[in-house]
């Protein structure tokens, strides 16, 4: 999902993004340590997804705006 996209959103769609986002990351630590994992680039992605849901969610609380940053 791109920056963009993200920002778009409501606060309460992503937090739900970053259930459903910490939940697959648990699911891919459990199948890494169960050595069922196929691509274990995937945590590193996810992580990073969670990271940018953080980032833009404080953007918000900030009142900070996207246009003036870009």
């Amino acid at each position: 999902m791109k920056i963009n996209e993200i920002r778009d959103l409501s606060v309460e769609e992503i937090n739900d993004k970053i259930k459903e986002a910490k939940a697959e990351l648990f699911n891919l630590r459990f199948q890494n340590a169960t050595n069922q994992l196929e691509n274990p680039m995937r945590i590193a992605a996810v992580k990073k997804e969670i990271a940018r849901f953080n980032t833009i969610l404080k953007e918000k609380e900030l009142g900070l705006n996207a246009e003036k940053n870009a």
